[in-house]
């Protein structure tokens, strides 16, 4: 099983000076021609082109430099919701080992990567193409390789690279008169706070039906449709 994450806005600052290491070489090609393609960009340019807000402006100039930045594992450079209810530092290595998280830059990245901060979305679009044209098949071919995919992205990220037979989850929410409401801020905590339970399972997760009983055993409600578990908070 790989539990894909999605990534953050927010990342943590600094690392160590070590050189870049990510999983995943089949889509270095195109990891190269971002960071290229972002570096040749005046910051100005590049701020108005990947919508980054003037209070951003030193994350901007940092993807001038991402191949000397300093790097640290992807599982503690994003930062936010989801990774507070992850609680990644107090996770076994073992445990961290099956989780990935989704990227508008690296594709997909393992826990342990070691990665630079970056600021790039999901639905930016660099060299005038979307992200979504230059990964191509790229993310789902890598992904493919693996029996069973937990995936946790979001929409514009899911659409870098569909995962066929991937488990979808869902967060909704009971309303006063029986209805459902698709959770929004919180599906986020939801998210993190399944992953880390499916992170510590320690028997073998091949379907939605087996992400469903690790949420119920986590004291979760859900409900399987088809490809999709539904959180039910």
């Amino acid at each position: 099983m790989l539990i894909v994450l999605p990534p953050s806005e927010t990342k943590s600052p600094g690392g160590q000076d070590a050189p870049m290491s990510v999983s995943f070489p089949a889509l270095d090609p195109i990891r190269s021609d971002l960071m290229r393609d972002l570096a040749a960009l005046p910051v100005d340019e590049m701020m108005a082109e990947l919508k980054i807000p003037a209070s951003k402006r030193a994350e901007a100039e940092e993807n001038l430099h991402l191949a000397e930045a300093p790097v640290m594992p992807a599982i503690f450079r994003y930062t936010g919701v989801l990774f507070d209810a992850l609680s990644a530092p107090t996770l076994p290595t073992p445990c961290l080992e099956r989780l990935a998280v989704g990227s508008a830059l690296f594709g997909v990245v393992r826990a342990g990567d070691m990665i630079p901060r970056y600021r790039l979305s999901g639905d930016a679009r660099v060299g005038g193409a979307t992200l979504k044209s230059r990964w191509g098949t790229a993310i789902t071919d890598v992904l493919a390789d693996f029996p069973f995919v937990v995936d946790l992205r979001s929409g514009t990220y899911q659409k870098l690279g569909p995962v066929p037979g991937a488990a979808t989850v869902r967060v909704e929410s009971v309303q006063p008169d029986g209805s459902r409401k698709v959770v929004s801020h919180f599906n986020k905590q939801y998210k993190g706070e399944l992953a880390r339970a499916l992170a510590l399972h320690d028997t073998t997760v091949t379907s939605p039906d087996d992400v469903a009983h690790v949420a119920h055993t986590a004291g979760m409600s859900a409900e399987v449709h088809g490809a999709q578990v539904t959180l039910v908070v």
